[in-house]
């Protein structure tokens, strides 16, 4: 007979690693952020107490952690797509262990433990974008778009140059460090492409900022989807809001064009570059990274 937790009765405190877990090579010290799908948190080496993030697989709705640390399905019913999402994980982690660059976050170590999956990442220090544009802490000008996005988009070229996406570009997934030198983070949307639709894995959607294609499950992903995300970030920098989302504008656009909203404010060539960028169908946008930084000149 199949074994249900009840998350009524579930100790809250049992949902994250306590502050002072040791697990592997590393001591858990709090953590960082939570989703659906994983938590992160602060940690220190052990051997030479240098601080790095870590990364844990664990699916709520699918799995729990027990008194003892251990990652359990949820069900017998939960099993098979708690084990596929933890395959899918580390697989993950292989793959960004391979690509190196500044302004990509590093994976430099992954593991297997407690019966799910760890990723281990440098950490650095900054402020979320989404958080700099909520508090309004920084004059977002063309100085700051052309510094933030000019690295990020090396970045990201190389994602791509890898023959992968990361579906999931976003304020929040992009920390600015001193210098106004952007990191992009969070790569759990991340896939291979090109890749026959019906091996998309399960969605990851940001609405505002994931394109058309990615909520349909025929579209095809690739290189403009990524561009349309970094559109839609930059036109946040600019609305300091979260665009419609691409669905909402696909049946009726009510976004006005940058070149028309903001022309007395920023040059003309940067306000056609995030139009040009947000274009809805993906034929009609810049079709890699090398196109949309030609259109904003650097």
């Amino acid at each position: 007979m199949a074994e249900y937790y009840d998350p009524e009765t579930y100790p809250q405190q049992w949902n994250y690693l306590q502050s002072g877990t040791i697990i592997d090579q590393y001591m858990i010290e709090r953590e960082l952020a939570h989703g659906g799908f994983s938590s992160v948190y602060l940690a220190r080496q052990l051997s030479d107490q240098v601080q790095v993030a870590i990364k844990e697989y664990l699916p709520r709705k699918l799995a729990h952690r027990t008194w003892n640390n251990i990652v359990v399905p949820n069900s017998e019913e939960t099993r098979p797509m708690f084990m596929r999402g933890r395959a899918l994980f580390f697989e993950e982690a292989k793959v960004l262990a391979t690509v190196k660059h500044h302004n990509i976050v590093e994976v430099v170590n992954f593991f297997q433990a407690h019966d799910t999956v760890y990723m281990v990442m440098t950490y650095d220090y900054g402020l979320g974008l989404d958080k700099i544009l909520h508090r309004r802490v920084l004059t977002i000008n063309e100085s700051f778009l052309l510094t933030v996005f000019r690295s990020l988009l090396k970045g990201i070229d190389v994602i791509h140059k890898h023959q992968l996406v990361h579906l999931d570009i976003k304020p929040a997934n992009i920390l600015i460090r001193a210098d106004n030198d952007p990191l992009l983070l969070d790569f759990g949307a991340i896939q291979k492409f090109p890749s026959a639709a019906a091996k998309h894995q399960a969605k990851i959607l940001t609405n505002g900022f994931s394109p058309v294609e990615q909520y349909d499950n025929s579209g095809r992903l690739g290189p403009w989807s990524d561009i349309y995300a970094v559109g839609a970030t930059m036109r946040a920098c600019l609305d300091l809001k979260i665009p419609p989302s691409s669905t909402e504008r696909l049946k009726q656009d009510s976004l006005p064009l940058a070149t028309k909203t903001y022309k007395r404010r920023f040059p003309d060539y940067l306000l056609k570059a995030i139009d040009w960028a947000m274009q809805i169908h993906p034929e009609d946008r810049p079709q890699s990274v090398v196109d949309l930084a030609e259109a904003l000149k650097i």
